[in-house]
C-alpha cells in the first residue's frame, strides 16, 4: 500500500479545504493521502471555532475524491451542539470512520477542552487494505490507549497531530524523541504499522516540527519526513 504523508500549514480559515482538493487532485497512484490534525482549520482557532467549524456534508468533495484513493483529514467537526476535534476516514466516496479526538489538552498552551468536546471511543474499522484505528494526538499518551489497540489488534494506526516543539537538548528536540517512543512502543504493543502525519508552520508563538513518521509493525522505524518543512511523501508499506 502506497501512503501520502501530507505535512503542511494550513491556515486559520475555511479556505483550507480548498488546498487539500488542489493537493489530492495532484495525486497519482496511491492508495491513502494522511493530514495532519485540523488540517481544516489550523490549530489555534479559539473562538473562531463557533465559525469555522465543519458539518460533515460540507466535506462532499473529499469524499468524492476518495473514490480513487482513500483519505485521511483532520478539522473541528460539529454535530449538533458539539463540536469535535476530528479524525475523518473518507473511501469509495463516503466518510467510512469518525474518530473524535478522546483526550483534550488543557495545560500551559493547550487550552482544547474550552472550545471542543470529547470522544468516549477508540474502535476499529475495516478498510481495504486492513484492519484500522484512528487516533489524534494526544489519545496516544495515555497507558488505556495501549491497552485498547492491543485489543483490537490492528493492522495499522493513523495517529494526527498537531504538536509543536518543546524542549531542547543535546541538539535534539525533546518532544520529537518522547513521540518515536511511543510510535514505536505502538507498533509493537498492536503488532501493526504506525503512520504519524504532524503539521507545520507557526501560529501565535507555536512552532509545529513537523517529521512525520512510519514505524513498521516490528517498532522499526522506516521513514521520518523533514523537520519544519512542508512536504508530501509518498511511503510504500
Amino acid at each position: 500500500m502506497k501512503v501520502a504523508l501530507i505535512q503542511f500549514k494550513p491556515k486559520l480559515s475555511r479556505s483550507n479545504l480548498a488546498r487539500h482538493i488542489e493537493i489530492l487532485n495532484q495525486l497519482d497512484e496511491v492508495d491513502i493521502a494522511i493530514f495532519p490534525e485540523l488540517s481544516l482549520n489550523g490549530y489555534y482557532l479559539q473562538d473562531g471555532i463557533l465559525e469555522d467549524s465543519w458539518k460533515i456534508e460540507e466535506l462532499h468533495e473529499i469524499a468524492k475524491i476518495s473514490t480513487r484513493f482513500d483519505i485521511v483529514v483532520g478539522g473541528a467537526v460539529k454535530e449538533g451542539k458539539n463540536i469535535f476535534n476530528s479524525s475523518l476516514y473518507f473511501s469509495e466516496g463516503r466518510l467510512l470512520h469518525h474518530h473524535r479526538k478522546i483526550h483534550l489538552p488543557n495545560r500551559g498552551l493547550f487550552e482544547e477542552k474550552r472550545f471542543y468536546d470529547s470522544g468516549n471511543e477508540i474502535e476499529s474499522f475495516q478498510t481495504r487494505f486492513g484492519k484500522a484505528v484512528s487516533l489524534v494526538c494526544e489519545d496516544i499518551w495515555r497507558g488505556s490507549t495501549f491497552a485498547k489497540i492491543e485489543e483490537l489488534s490492528p493492522d495499522f494506526i493513523t495517529i494526527i497531530s498537531n504538536s509543536p516543539a518543546r524542549g531542547f537538548r543535546d541538539g535534539k528536540i525533546e518532544i520529537v524523541e518522547k513521540w518515536k517512543s511511543l510510535l514505536q512502543t505502538a507498533s509493537i504493543v498492536s503488532k501493526a504499522t504506525t503512520i504519524f502525519v504532524n503539521r507545520v508552520g507557526f501560529e501565535d508563538g507555536l512552532g509545529f516540527w513537523g517529521g512525520s513518521m512510519v514505524f513498521g509493525d516490528d517498532g522499526t522505524q522506516r521513514v521520518q519526513l523533514p523537520l519544519y518543512q512542508e512536504s508530501i511523501t509518498i511511503v510504500e508499506i
